[in-house]
């Protein structure tokens, strides 16, 4: 009740000050009284369609379904910067967003191994999550190299709504976007099991979104994304 209260003092106080000042100007009282009145009409009647049009929206974001948006590829590739940049573009229009990202959760968990093995458990666990924050009406914007199609897959099986991205930029454009020396490292025989050198990458093979940004910069890459979900959304609608 307090927040009605106070739009409604303000709005009486408005309509006050509004008549106050057209008898100032005009020295006539029933001219004041009836803009005055026309004032408090007219702005009570656009509050009103102001407040339909905002819920309408708040409706309809409500009921739009929130999507699992997994984007694999190289290290490198640009995954984790279009992720980025399509997490605050949802955001940016009223959906709850959650950002999950391979070297932020590893760092979390340093002794998260890079076997095969290590490397599915880690990928099945993050999916489980995934899945999780999905039902709860959250979009989940997620990027991990995830080499292995068995572990997408079964993330895949867990999510009502599973967009996979394949961030397919080739190793050569990779190794020389490599600020962290990681693949020089790999070739060197310094790091073992580094995805693309001496661990294989299985890229899917029916992905949802394919995505090369050796000629895209991350602006169209990130807008090709959205553009698909809202295709997405359209034909879902049909």
């Amino acid at each position: 009740m307090r927040p009605v209260a106070q739009a409604l003092s303000w709005r009486v106080l408005g309509t006050v000050v509004t008549t106050v000042l057209v008898f100032v100007f005009t020295r006539s009282l029933s001219l004041s009284l009836t803009i005055g009145a026309l004032d408090l009409v007219a702005k009570a009647a656009l509050y009103w369609f102001h407040e339909r049009a905002r819920d309408r929206g708040r409706r309809e974001r409500q009921h739009v379904e929130p999507v699992v948006l997994w984007f694999t590829g190289l290290s490198g590739a640009g995954k984790s910067t279009i992720a980025d940049w399509s997490a605050s573009e949802l955001s940016a229009r009223g959906f709850k967003v959650e950002r999950l990202d391979g070297d932020t959760i590893r760092d979390i968990f340093p002794n998260t191994g890079f076997s095969r093995a290590d490397r599915d458990a880690h990928i099945k666990r993050v999916g489980y999550l995934a899945s999780k924050l999905e039902k709860n009406g959250v979009f989940v914007v997620a990027s991990f190299v995830s080499p292995y199609r068995e572990s997408r897959d079964f993330v895949r099986t867990l999510c009502t709504n599973f967009v996979e991205v394949h961030v397919a930029t080739p190793l050569t454009v990779c190794e020389e976007r490599d600020v962290k020396g990681l693949y020089a490292k790999a070739r060197r025989g310094e790091i073992q099991n580094f995805t693309g050198i001496d661990d294989p990458f299985e890229p899917p093979l029916h992905p949802d979104l394919v995505v090369d940004t050796t000629q895209l910069t991350i602006d169209k890459a990130g807008q090709l994304v959205i553009g698909f979900l809202q295709e997405r959304r359209a034909k879902a609608k049909l």
